[in-house]
């Protein structure tokens, strides 16, 4: 079996989930943070819904450089949080399933300037950058949501808020 037809089903799982939450955030709350040193509401939801964005870039580019700047984060209502994570997962999808199985083996590099952060496959890289980095943060979200009274959708399983 190719990577790619491996790989799909758990991406289009983690992604059909990563959108119930993200259909949960409430556009009013964006500048809301648990604490000093955490990211607002508006602005990890925002990175959540960015996140699969990586894989069309890694499929796309050998590496990336941080240090050349970052766009930054806005707070953005439901509905653009939305369109942005579709625009994403359709392109990164349309990635993973044009690549063989050379190109994800094809070495990836993250750098900040002249440092190299890491070096690994681009497999690894969708793999922990792309998808268990959505599911990091995604889980977050979740948290921030039920500080704020947002009822949570079911993933692998019933809630508190939708029981079987």
């Amino acid at each position: 079996m190719k990577i790619s037809e491996l790989l799909l089903p758990e991406f289009d799982n983690e992604m059909a989930s990563t959108r119930k939450i993200l259909e949960r955030v409430p556009a009013d709350k964006g500048a809301w943070k648990p604490h000093e040193k955490s990211f607002s509401l508006g602005h990890l939801a925002q990175h959540v819904a960015r996140l699969p964005g990586w894989v069309t870039m890694t499929m796309s580019d050998t590496s990336l450089d941080l240090g050349k700047g970052f766009p930054g984060y806005t707070t953005q209502s439901t509905a653009e949080l939305l369109a942005e994570l579709d625009g994403n997962v359709s392109a990164a999808r349309a990635a993973i399933a044009a690549a063989s199985d050379a190109d994800f083996n094809v070495e990836w590099t993250l750098k900040w300037g002249d440092r190299t952060l890491f070096a690994m496959p681009r497999y690894m890289v969708v793999r922990t950058m792309a998808i268990n980095h959505v599911v990091h943060h995604r889980a977050q979200l979740g948290v921030y949501l039920r500080l704020n009274y947002v009822p949570l959708p079911g993933m692998y399983g019933p809630t508190a808020d939708e029981p079987m």
